[in-house]
Parts: C-alpha cells; structure tokens; sequence
C-alpha cells in the first residue's frame, strides 16, 4: 500500500526573528474509493478518506498542528523539528442527492476572504498595504502569518477557514503578480468601481499568461495544517477588469470582455491546481458585479463560469459592497433605502453552475427577500459588519440567520461576514470571528 501521509517540516532556528514554516505534503488526490453510496452524500458533507476505509463522514475535526511553546504562531521550539502525520483528506461532495437519513448540518460559519496583517508583517489598517520585510524573510512572515490566522479562526470554532490572504498585498493584483503581459512597475492612477475611489493599477501591455503557479505556498501551507474545510479566494475576471489599465485588449465593451475571459482562462488554471493542493472551496470574489449589473447579467456570469469550469470542489461567488473604507461608506450612503444591486444579477447566477454566493445583510439596506433569486444555492449570508469596529452579539447574529430563514432554507445557509476584513484592527476582527461562531451556535438551537 503506498504511504499517503503528509511530510511536514517546520524549521525553526532560535536566532531567526520570523520563524520559517514551510511545509510539504504528500497527498492522494483521488476520490473517496469504495462503497459510498452517492444518494446518500449530500451537498453540505464533507468526505473524508480514512487510510483503511472508504467510509464518509461529516467531519468538524480539529486541526492537527505541530505546536511548541509560544509566538506568533504558536511554533516556539528553539531547535529545527519534523512533524510526520496521517492526514486525512476531506473531499467535497457537490451536485448529489440528498439522504433524508441524513440531516445536512445547519449554519456552517466562515469569512468572506481577507483578515487583517499583523503589524509585523505588513501597515496596518490600509486596503494597500506596505510590507515590512523582504525576500525569503518576507515569504517567512507571510508564512506565520497564514498559519496564526488558521490557529485563530479554528480557535474561534469556525467551520470553514482560509488563509486569510496573508500573502497578498491586494485581492486583486496578488494574483496579477505572477501574469505574464502585466507591467507593475510603470503604475498609473485610475478610478475604479465606476470612479468610487482612485487607485494605482498595473497595466495590461501584452497577452496574458500565468508565469507559474500563483497561491501554491499558501495554498498547501494552509492544508498542511487544518482538517477543517479550507476555502481559497480568487479575484473574478470582471473585478480584475476594473483594477487593471487595459493597453492591449481594446477600448469599449468588447475590449472589456475580450480581457475578462483572458483572466478568466488564468483563473481556470490555478483554480484547478488549487483543487489538487486539496482546497475544497475555490471562491471568486466580483466586487463589479454590485457596480455594473447589466454587464455582469450579460456576460461577467459567463465569464465566472469560464474561471469554474472543470472544477469538483465546491466553487463560490463573492458579491459584496466593499471593504469597511470611506469611499465605499460614503457611496453606500448614496444608495437610498432598499440596496437593489443584486436584483439585476442573482437570477443569472442562479442558473449559473456556481454553487455557492456570498452577499451582505447586516447593516446594510439589502432587501433580504432578494435573497429568493437564489434558490437551488448555497447562500453565505453576511451577519459581520466590516464597516463597524463595533462588536456583534450572539444575539444579533442569531436574529440575522432567523430573519434570512424566512427566504433562504436552513440547510442552504452558511453565516459569514459581509466582506473581508483585512482593513480592520486585528483585536476587532478576532472578537468578530468568535461572535460569528457563538451566534451561529446560538441559531443552531433556537431553529433546530
């Protein structure tokens, strides 16, 4: 039988002040073997392949981590060491029959991507931030840093996690880092979002194509050290189109398009090798969709889809009203009443093969009952306010989930914040992401 455990190493020198973390991981990435029967998988389980069985189950397991002493990761041993364990790999079953026998597992919690860089490893509180090392120092933060939030969010009791996006200075134009035909070094000021705010964004003067790999490290770093269910976001080629200045693709509409499927075929490819890193949700995170809704029914759906295709993981969008900063506070406030953004596109998706979608709610003026559009998908209902440093309680949270339960059922709920929070203060959002936990424990209760 051939050894399909995962090889971990964690050097640990006592004279290095960001201690390295790299590990590898040997995994079998073929299904579940055996005897499942598949009208008895249901769409929220999570399978896991037992190293002598090929029995599923429904897991909330905790991590298995290697941990010694203290520190930002909870890594303090002074000498290098070898951890070598059975792994267990969790496979995601989609677009199966529901067992009846089998209840699906009510208000999963997770984060709508992004958490806030230590201050060791990046500025603090900006959307942008400066990193505060470099080099194989640089890639060594980044490493504690993906590993200390993992260890937070399953502290927390999170039931999905990520990595937090600690090793992307941006959502967006961490990706473009490794695209072929993208020039970062002559940066020009555009208005982005429909001119909501300016930024300095790279510019597309050739054909694109990936230069290798994107998230591997973080990716496999991160499955490395949980046995939670691990998603990994992705930016969707309609928002990378708005972030980027386009100088080879062509002006107008068609211009528009022709480059978002471009970074679509892209996306496809590492989505699929995220995949076999072992991730089980790949989500696309399309701010533009809630900015030019008759394009994103027309053909920014279509081009999600590209960037799905071929994927057996669980694949997600994320459609949002932005990070907690000014300019997206300032525009929200000139959105009237009722937020109706979404009405344009959710029918679109929900024809579309996406399986799953993340929107806000709380706090905000979305009419919950757009929420019906929907149907047939998982829905990751917003109940974090990232524009507040204000706290949720328990109770507040579970009184979101009760509200939504009018127009989404309650096995196709997933409680989750409304956006990421990398701009927030690190204390704020650690207290958000247990309150998430509680309150979703406190809906489990009361709607059972």
């Amino acid at each position: 039988m051939p050894n399909n455990r995962p090889n971990i190493r964690l050097n640990l020198p006592a004279n290095s002040s960001s201690r390295s973390v790299t590990a590898t991981a040997s995994r079998e990435l073929s299904g579940v073997e055996g005897g499942v029967n598949s009208e008895c998988v249901k769409p929220g389980m999570f399978i896991m392949k037992m190293p002598n069985s090929a029995t599923p189950r429904n897991t909330s397991s905790a991590s298995m981590r290697s941990a010694a002493g203290s520190g930002a990761c909870c890594f303090g041993a002074a000498s290098a060491s070898t951890f070598t364990g059975r792994r267990y790999q969790m496979r995601r079953a989609v677009k199966t029959t529901r067992c009846h026998e089998r209840p699906h597992p009510m208000f999963h919690t997770a984060i709508a991507g992004s958490l806030p860089k230590p201050s060791w490893l990046a500025e603090t509180e900006k959307l942008w931030p400066e990193w505060k090392a470099s080099g194989a120092e640089l890639e060594r933060a980044k490493a504690d840093a993906t590993l200390l939030w993992l260890k937070v969010q399953e502290d927390a009791g999170l039931d999905i996690v990520g990595d937090g996006e600690q090793s992307r200075q941006h959502f967006v134009h961490g990706f473009l880092a490794r695209v072929e035909g993208i020039d970062f070094e002559h940066k020009v000021k555009m208005g982005i979002r429909n001119n909501r705010y300016d930024a300095m964004v790279p510019q597309v003067i050739g054909r694109l194509r990936l230069a290798g790999r994107v998230h591997a490290a973080e990716a496999q770093l991160a499955r490395a050290h949980t046995d939670k269910p691990l998603k990994f976001t992705l930016p969707g080629p309609m928002t990378i189109v708005d972030t980027v200045a386009d100088r080879f693709y062509g002006e107008g509409k068609e211009g528009r398009i022709k480059l978002a499927f471009a970074f679509a075929e892209l996306l496809n490819q590492e989505a699929l090798a995220l995949q076999a890193d072992g991730v089980d949700i790949v989500q696309f995170d399309e701010p533009a969709f809630n900015v030019y809704m008759a394009d994103a029914a027309e053909w920014g759906v279509a081009a999600l889809e590209r960037a799905a295709q071929g994927l057996s993981c669980t694949t997600a969008v994320h459609i949002c009203y932005g990070y907690g900063i000014k300019a997206n506070v300032d525009w929200k406030a000139t959105l009237g009443e009722q937020w109706r953004q979404y009405e344009q596109v959710f029918p679109a998706l929900a024809k579309s093969s996406i399986d799953q979608v993340s929107l806000e709610c709380f706090h905000s003026h979305v009419p919950p009952e757009l929420m019906r559009l929907l149907a047939g998908k998982d829905v990751m209902v917003g109940v974090i306010d990232v524009a507040s440093d204000v706290i949720e309680t328990p109770e507040e949270i579970a009184e979101t989930i009760g509200r939504v339960l009018q127009f989404v059922p309650k096995e196709r709920l997933i409680a989750c914040t409304n956006c990421g929070l990398a701009p927030m203060r690190r204390e704020v959002a650690e207290a958000k992401l247990a309150a998430l936990a509680q309150g979703a424990a406190r809906a489990r209760r009361r709607y059972a």
